[in-house]
C-alpha cells in the first residue's frame, strides 16, 4: 500500500491532524521556506506527535552536526535531503546514524533518477525540476521519466486529492508527499488532508 507523508507541519493544530487521519510520515522543514520551523518549535511539535507517525527532516545543504543533534535528541526520526548533498555526505551521516535517509531529486531525465538509485541513501524523494529551487514548487512533473521500479521512492510535486490515484496508477510510489496541497490560504487543512489519505489508501487497496 502506497504511504502518505505531510509535510511542512508548522503547528499545534497541524499535529491535531495528522495525529487523527494516520498519515505514515509527516515532515519539519528546516530549511529557508515558509514553512520552516526551529529545533526548538519542531522537538516541541514532535512531543505531541503519535508515535506511529514518523518525523522527517527536510534538509537543504546543512551541517551534518546539526542533523546529528536533531537524530540524537529524538526531533526527527528519518532524514530527507534536498540540496547539493553527495554521495560522500551520505555517507558520513549514514556511519554516523541509523535513521533512513531520502535524497531528494529534481529530475530532468529518467536516466538522471536511474543514476540516482545507485546512491547509498535508502529512498529517493522525486520532485519538480524548477531551475534556482529546491523543491516546494506545488507543480507536477512528467512522471512517465519514472522508472518501471519505484519502490524506494517518494513521489512529489503537486499533488493533491484530485491527482493522487492518477499518481498511484502511474508511478505506484513507495510514497506520495503532500504540502501545498492539502492546505487552504497556506494552512493544512484537515478537510483536505483526510481526502488525500482517503484516495491513496482506497486506491491502493483495491490495486494490491
Amino acid at each position: 500500500m502506497a504511504k502518505v507523508k505531510i509535510c511542512g507541519l508548522t503547528r499545534e493544530e497541524d499535529i491535531n491532524i495528522v495525529n487523527y487521519y494516520q498519515p505514515d510520515y509527516i515532515g519539519f522543514v528546516f530549511a529557508e521556506s515558509k514553512r520552516k520551523v526551529t529545533k526548538e518549535k519542531a522537538a516541541r511539535l514532535k512531543r505531541q506527535l503519535d508515535t506511529n507517525i514518523q518525523a522527517v527532516g527536510v534538509f537543504v545543504n546543512t551541517p551534518i552536526q546539526d542533523i546529528l543533534d536533531l537524530c540524537n535528541e529524538n526531533i526527527i526520526d528519518m532524514i530527507q535531503l534536498h540540496g547539493n548533498e553527495k554521495e560522500d555526505y551520505i555517507l558520513e551521516l549514514k556511519n554516523k546514524l541509523p535513521h533512513p535517509i531520502i535524497k531528494a531529486l529534481r529530475p530532468d531525465s529518467k536516466e538522471n533518477i536511474e543514476k540516482s538509485l545507485t546512491l547509498p541513501s535508502d529512498y529517493l524523494l522525486v520532485d519538480t525540476y524548477i531551475e534556482g529551487q529546491f523543491g516546494g514548487s506545488g507543480r507536477t512533473f512528467d512522471w512517465s521519466i519514472l522508472p518501471g521500479k519505484a519502490e524506494k521512492i517518494f513521489l512529489a510535486g503537486g499533488l493533491n486529492a484530485g491527482n493522487a490515484e492518477d499518481a498511484i496508477l502511474t508511478c505506484r510510489p513507495y510514497c506520495l508527499d503532500v504540502s501545498s496541497g492539502v492546505e487552504t490560504d497556506g494552512l493544512k487543512d484537515a478537510l483536505k488532508v483526510k481526502a488525500f489519505i482517503d484516495i491513496v489508501r482506497n486506491v491502493t487497496q483495491n490495486i494490491n
